[in-house]
């Protein structure tokens, strides 16, 4: 059931990848049928979770309700949506900013729901430094306008100086990101230098003073809310876990336990995939030696060690060794294996990555150099081959043995396509580039594997790996806030902006198709693939925006092509993600 949702939350997020604008256009009953067949997946889903809900729990619960209101607005708009399409009258398709929804409220996604949470708990906080942040933009951009509005300025491109107060307000907002520093101060500094002094000080106090505090409360209230919610979780999980032992508890003496038995069959209900050993080792720690029960503090850690995460190792013979035990066990196969056990085996082996390294660093086209390739790919597949010999293979791929599955997966893939390579060279006809380029992406990853030699490294990957569940929590976040902001700019910018390759002979070519941008500094830096014309499209224009360096110039070619208050977009979406989410 998990799956499946997370199946169809997947899809409907996709459908925006065919739909108008798209990357690979479909005709509207066949996006629709799609969409008509997640909602009722979604609809399935919630009747499901009503069923195992207590009622009025399930109703109580906001989450339910958004996923409710959601699915009926969804299939409102749809019919609205295709109607007005069977009149061929243009319309926009509201509802598909609402998605995200799905992706937060169903009950498999807890934690994006609950960093959303922390997020919504801290904006009260934060609020007031943004007003008083905003207050300082607008009357320094007053004074701005005041200052140099009426000198007959221009800028490096020629367009009015501070002349009009809602440009100086943007410019002065894009300067506290220092996009565009030097350039705004510029018409003023060669005017006279001590304008500068005006720019230096709002500078120190809105960029490193106002935003260093700004980041001050995002932080302190965010990490003091979500330690509220994890302290209100640990409680509900102490209670529940209460409640459970109070529904199995008997009578042992003087106090209430329960049984190892009832322990047992309790465990493997919730936990049905661990082993018996791991099971063993769980009721180990959870009673005294020689009692056959569990008091109520254990068994109120249940749920923190059942979190726990055990590696079972078991003491197996290589495969080898049950086949062939003479080879195996000679004096030959020993003497590899110490080998293979010796740090100077590793070492060895860090050299010739460092030698490789130098080797790719030179022209390939040398064929000497080209052929090295196939020694140092020859000295890798010994390498594993040789600890494969040397090691359990049902050890050495692990779970948790990362940077083995790495390497493996590295040299494989680096041999087929070197093999693929070359056999298209050996052809009259060469003309295969991109496997030219995973030749040389996987020729650069094998040096990766120097990281695991090097422990301080090892120990910061290791670290990166272990907080990846997070991270994957704070994506979710980040791709809601992108899915919105995608669906809404696509609606107000698809198709105002248009990318023409470079032999084209469009008259309008360099102002992006529209007169309006030529001479703009948007068609001069050939920004006119940062456009809103599909989804793939437009999340790049938001990912360069979070990047925030030239958003500025991004922001002011859509303004121009749309209107001036189009800008508030690109602001709203750097106040959102650079300044509340990321930081």
């Amino acid at each position: 059931m998990q799956l499946a949702t997370y199946v169809c939350i997947t899809v409907d997020l996709a459908l925006a990848v065919f739909e108008e604008p798209a990357v690979y256009p479909l005709p509207f009953l066949a996006t629709s049928i799609v969409e008509v067949f997640c909602l009722l997946a979604f609809f399935a889903r919630l009747v499901h979770f009503s069923k195992v809900t207590p009622r009025n729990v399930f109703w109580k619960d906001t989450k339910n309700i958004c996923v409710m209101v959601t699915i009926l607005l969804n299939l409102i708009d749809l019919i609205i949506y295709g109607c007005l399409s069977i009149a061929h009258i243009q319309s926009i398709r509201w509802s598909r900013v609402l998605r995200p929804i799905y992706l937060v409220n169903f009950a498999e996604s807890r934690q994006i729901r609950r960093a959303f949470r922390s997020i919504r708990n801290t904006l009260p906080e934060i609020f007031y430094v943004f007003l008083l942040f905003m207050f300082n933009v607008l009357i320094f951009s007053l004074m701005a306008h005041k200052l140099f509005g009426n000198r007959k300025l221009k800028t490096a491109e020629g367009e009015d100086y501070f002349e009009n107060y809602l440009d100086a307000v943007f410019n002065l907002y894009v300067l506290v990101t220092t996009a565009n520093s030097p350039d705004v101060m510029m018409p003023a500094y060669d005017y006279s230098w001590g304008y500068s002094i005006f720019f230096i000080a709002y500078i120190i106090l809105n960029t490193y003073i106002f935003m260093s505090v700004f980041l001050a409360v995002v932080y302190n209230n965010y990490r003091k809310h979500l330690k509220n919610e994890i302290r209100k979780l640990a409680y509900m999980k102490r209670r529940k876990m209460a409640e459970a032992f109070n529904a199995l508890k008997v009578k042992e003496g003087p106090d209430f336990v329960v049984t190892e038995a009832t322990w047992t069959k309790l465990v493997k209900l919730v936990a049905p995939d661990i082993s018996n050993s791991h099971r063993e080792l769980l009721l180990r720690v959870s009673k005294e030696e020689n009692q056959r029960w569990v008091g109520k503090e254990a068994f109120i850690r249940l749920a923190d060690l059942l979190n726990i995460k055990v590696i079972t190792m078991k003491a197996r013979k290589h495969p080898i060794e049950c086949w062939m035990p003479h080879l195996y066990k000679s004096a030959a196969s020993r003497f590899i294996r110490q080998v293979v056990h010796h740090k100077g085996f590793v070492y060895a082996y860090d050299v010739i990555i460092l030698v490789n390294a130098i080797f790719i660093g030179l022209d390939d086209r040398n064929p000497q150099i080209s052929n090295a390739e196939w020694v140092f790919l020859s000295l890798y597949v010994i390498e594993i081959l040789l600890k494969l010999y040397t090691y359990d293979p049902r050890n050495f791929f692990a779970k948790n043995q990362f940077w083995n599955w790495f390497d493996t997966f590295i040299i494989i893939a680096a041999l087929v396509a070197t093999v693929v390579n070359t056999g298209l060279k050996s052809g009259s006809q060469y003309n295969s580039q991109q496997i030219l380029d995973v030749v040389f992406i996987l020729r650069v990853l094998r040096l990766i594997r120097i990281i695991d030699s090097i422990k301080r490294f090892r120990v910061i990957v290791n670290t990166l790996i272990n907080i990846l569940p997070s991270m994957l929590t704070f994506c979710g976040i980040i791709l809601v806030i992108y899915y919105v902001f995608a669906i809404i700019g696509m609606e107000i910018f698809k198709h105002k902006i248009r990318f023409f390759p470079e032999n084209s002979t469009d008259p309008f070519a360099l102002g992006c198709g529209t007169q309006t941008l030529m001479e703009s500094a948007f068609a001069k830096n050939k920004y006119c693939k940062n456009n809103f014309n599909n989804i793939g499209y437009t999340f790049i224009v938001l990912a360069e925006l979070t990047v925030v360096n030239q958003w500025h110039i991004i922001a002011t070619g859509f303004s121009l092509v749309t209107h001036p208050a189009a800008k508030l977009y690109f602001m709203a979406f750097h106040v959102v993600i650079v300044i509340m989410v990321i930081k």
